[in-house]
């Protein structure tokens, strides 16, 4: 365990500090500190310290002493970075826990924890910030070198500028020039979360004087008359609505951008950019200036009285019945009492209306932290942090590492999702769990909120471990979407379908295209085709390092590896035969795309998968596309079941439902029931009742039958015997070991030795190895053991601790050269 005291010491001390670093090394190591340093180390900031032969890295203080180690000399820390502490001894704790839960290292924990910035090391890459223009004149003669070395060559590591400067140590000159924003670390440029900007038109305040405006008018009459124009659709337009934007001038109107243009160069109308929602529009005062309804209230007041006695309350809400007024009642309670809000929510580029939401209500008081931050970013919200500077944070997974002071609240929005979980590289850790340990070390409440909870949620409320509260009701009386079940087999039979679409949908889509409202289309795979196959000898094109069929892309017309990212061209003759007889089986978005636009030639159709929202902005275009009605159908994989909410889409169409139910997983019916229930969520969110289509081969599915009763209690009660027959959580903790060896029959003697020597400890408790779905990976063969251990009566600690040995001791074996394994703790 980490020490965390800081005592005083004497200048002539000798000091030596036990360093994190950002390594997978079991244990910390310990340096020597120079006498000239002995008042500036302090537990929390980092040093730079030699690791290996020649290695720089940027490690964090642990602990500080007067003990050498004993078992090696310890190296001199070569320099000390900050003149306060970066990480919290808070934190330092939170770290310690992570490291022994997950079964991973603390310094596996630095490594997600701290933004790339704050953690140079001697590879690290080193590029110029092109969109920020400095002065090189205020520049010293060793930062200008640096400068003028990346000018011409665009990317440098600092082991590359240590040599151009002639000098070991060159971290304080580099966090000097990422401070001014000169430099980029290249593998954390990404792109800038962009916020969607409208420009608004206002009068000058000088035509407020009735006298002054006639006159205008007068003149504007007789020498610009579209300008006139204008003017008095501004003056109209100002009588009904407050903020009036350039697009609508533009359209009521009538006289075109050039007369308004003009009218803004002439200082009569006052242009001013601003952020605005992606909601619709008539929303924005709901979030604003809003009261809680006689059901929220009453919520409301029951989460306050179930955290007098409980650390975590479930909120359980259908979709669309107003949890988000809730939270913002909490969190202006919380910030009230001078404490900090963390909300989390599952993937934060598909929730930008959440983040505007909230900031246009808490003003600056919100951060935001996500990966589509540059690096740049992150450390200035990081510090922001630090400095108690932000009271809510709205945040990814991630945001659980920042640096808080005082967490008085945690909210997990949607905290079913497995976008939660990581899983690779370690720590493989679930937000939500960290969040509960994190909010009750700083003695904290956490709110879990969902549609449709995990089981090991629902369980914990059932059982009275965690406060429950339950919104039946969609916020304003919205009913529910109407479901209909379309059997795909009867349609076939009847010939009434047409590509993947049965006769159902086409005709709703048809109607609600005629009714300009828009269309949702679900379909849980992308690219083209998954499969090419020779229809003589049954070859299948196969990734080259992993046990995976390539699926095709008709964008790029090549074979695609959803695992490795391996891709190859698309064969016209069968390597295997010769033959040309090959044809693409099954479908994904992207194929549903292409056929959509043949069947209803008329319709707006765009795509929203991973392929689609790599570049630049792409997602906050779609998305504002469609709040902007330039998209009649909207085609996605589970993407479009997280976080859309928009007032026109008013058809959801599930094309196959059995891609979900029929997956080989004891959660398969769990997850299938979440993603169609969240799916059918985004239908008729705003005063019209939408209308869910789900196609599938087994219309008596009982899931299925579920979800069109929105009966989430049956669910959970028929799964629940299930789960605890066959020995699974939460009745029982999993840990899962994944052994891998690029040598398949290596690999297999590998995981048979480290199962027998698990079973010695834990008998029966230990399962296989087997072959999981996917058995080879980026050319490493894989064999999975599961062990399954009761939640009472045993300590899970002791459990960790014992398979902790097992696999040190199998380590220090001949066998296990070349190996790695990997413990995944909750595995999901």
């Amino acid at each position: 365990m980490l020490e965390f005291a800081n005592p005083q010491y004497t200048n002539r001390k000798t000091l030596f500090v036990e360093v994190i670093l950002p390594l997978a090394i079991s244990k910390n190591y310990t340096y020597r500190v120079p006498f000239e340093m002995n008042d500036a180390v302090a537990i929390g900031k980092r040093v730079v310290v030699q690791f290996g032969k020649s290695k720089l890295y940027t490690a964090i203080i642990a602990t500080i002493s007067g003990i050498a180690p004993k078992k090696y000399e310890a190296k001199y820390i070569i320099e000390v970075l900050d003149e306060s502490p970066v990480v919290t001894e808070r934190q330092l704790h939170f770290w310690q826990w992570l490291a022994e839960y997950y079964m991973c290292t603390i310094g596996e924990v630095m490594n997600a924890a701290l933004p790339s910035a704050l953690k140079l090391a001697s590879e690290t890459r080193i590029v110029l910030n092109k969109g920020f223009e400095y002065d090189k004149s205020a520049l010293n003669d060793r930062e200008f070198l640096i400068v003028e070395a990346l000018d011409i060559q665009p990317e440098l590591t600092v082991s590359d500028i240590a040599k151009l400067l002639g000098q070991k140590t060159v971290m304080p000159i580099l966090k000097l020039l990422f401070e001014k924003n000169v430099i980029h670390i290249s593998e954390e440029v990404s792109e800038r979360y962009k916020p969607r900007k409208r420009t608004f038109v206002t009068l000058n305040p000088v035509y407020h004087n009735q006298e002054n405006l006639k006159e205008l008018f007068g003149i504007l009459e007789k020498r610009a008359p579209k300008q006139a124009d204008a003017l008095l659709a501004l003056i109209k337009l100002s009588r009904r609505q407050k903020a009036i934007s350039k697009n609508e001038l533009i359209e009521e109107s009538g006289a075109g951008a050039a007369s308004i243009n003009s009218l803004i160069e002439k200082d009569i109308f006052i242009a001013e950019e601003k952020n605005v929602s992606r909601l619709y529009e008539e929303d924005e005062d709901a979030y604003a200036n809003f009261e809680l309804s006689e059901e929220q209230q009453r919520v409301f007041v029951n989460i306050k009285e179930q955290f007098e006695q409980k650390d975590v309350a479930l909120l359980h809400g259908v979709t669309s019945s107003g949890k988000t007024q809730i939270y913002i009642r909490l969190i202006e309670e919380i910030i009230a009492s001078g404490r900090q809000v963390l909300y989390l929510l599952p993937e934060i580029a598909l929730t930008t209306h959440i983040i505007e939401r909230l900031r246009r209500y808490f003003g600056s008081n919100i951060g935001v932290y996500h990966s589509r931050f540059n690096d740049n970013e992150r450390v200035e919200v990081w510090q922001k942090v630090l400095n108690n500077e932000y009271k809510v944070v709205l945040g990814a997974r991630s945001s659980v590492f920042l640096p808080y002071a005082d967490l008085g609240l945690i909210i997990v929005d949607e905290e079913h999702e497995t976008s939660y979980k990581q899983f690779d590289p370690a720590p493989r850790y679930n937000a939500r769990d960290a969040a509960i340990f994190l909010a009750n070390m700083q003695q904290g409440k956490v709110l879990l909120g969902s549609a449709t909870p995990s089981f090991e949620s629902y369980f914990n409320a059932r059982t009275h471990k965690y406060g429950f509260a339950e919104l039946t009701e969609r916020y304003g009386g919205v009913e529910l979407p109407k479901i209909e079940v379309v059997s795909i087999a009867e349609e076939t039979k009847k010939k009434t379908i047409q590509s993947h679409f049965t006769g159902v949908l086409m005709q709703d889509m048809q109607q609600a295209i005629a009714n300009k409202e828009q269309v949702i289309l679900f379909q849980n795979r992308r690219g083209y085709a998954p499969v090419l196959l020779c229809k003589i000898c049954a070859y299948t094109p196969k990734c080259i390092n992993c046990d995976v069929s390539l699926t095709y892309h008709k964008n790029t017309g090549k074979l695609h590896c959803h695992y490795c990212g391996y891709k190859e061209d698309t064969p016209s003759i069968c390597p295997a035969c010769g033959s040309t007889h090959l044809e693409y089986k099954g479908f994904g978005t992207e194929k549903v795309e292409d056929e959509l636009s043949l069947l209803l030639p008329e319709a707006r159709i765009a795509r929203m998968d991973l392929d689609t929202t790599r570049s630049r902005n792409s997602l906050q275009n779609i998305l504002n596309d469609l709040e902007e009605k330039k998209i009649d159908i909207l085609v996605g994989t589970q993407m479009v079941a997280k976080g859309l909410d928009f007032a026109e889409v008013t058809v959801i169409g599930i094309i196959n439902a059995d891609s979900l139910l029929k997956f080989p997983d004891y959660r398969a019916n769990e997850r299938s029931y979440q993603m169609l229930a969240q799916v059918s969520g985004r239908a008729g969110r705003r005063g019209k009742q939408g209308k869910v289509v789900i196609q599938t081969y087994d219309p008596k599915h009982r899931v299925i039958k579920q979800v069109i009763e929105n009966d989430y209690r049956d669910l959970y009660f028929t799964e629940m015997e299930e789960r605890k027959s066959f020995k699974y959580p939460p009745f029982y903790r999993i840990i899962n070991l994944d052994v891998k060896h690029k040598n398949s029959e290596i690999v297999n003697n590998q995981a048979i030795y480290l199962a027998n020597e698990l079973r010695k400890q834990f008998g029966d408790r230990v399962i296989g190895p087997e072959a999981p779905l996917i058995s080879r990976i980026r050319n490493y063969y894989i064999k999975s053991i599961m062990l399954k251990f009761e939640k009472d009566g045993i300590s899970i600690n002791k459990v960790k601790a014992a398979v902790r040995d097992v696999i040190t001791q199998f380590q220090t074996t001949k066998l296990s050269k070349g190996s790695i394994v990997q413990p995944d703790v909750d595995p999901y």
